[in-house]
């Protein structure tokens, strides 16, 4: 749902200024909750 993913992706949490600052390309923040590959066995079982 919707709400899930806002939920999951922690997307409410104002730290979208670090993507604008500097680029996004090259850098290794943690923040990044989109960033992370810890639901890929997950989707790939439903694609």
């Amino acid at each position: 749902t919707p709400k899930g993913i806002i939920t999951r992706l922690h997307l409410l949490r104002p730290i979208y200024s670090q993507t604008s600052a500097y680029g996004h390309f090259g850098r290794n923040e943690k923040d990044f909750s989109w960033e992370h590959l810890d639901l890929v066995s997950l989707f790939k079982k439903y694609a």
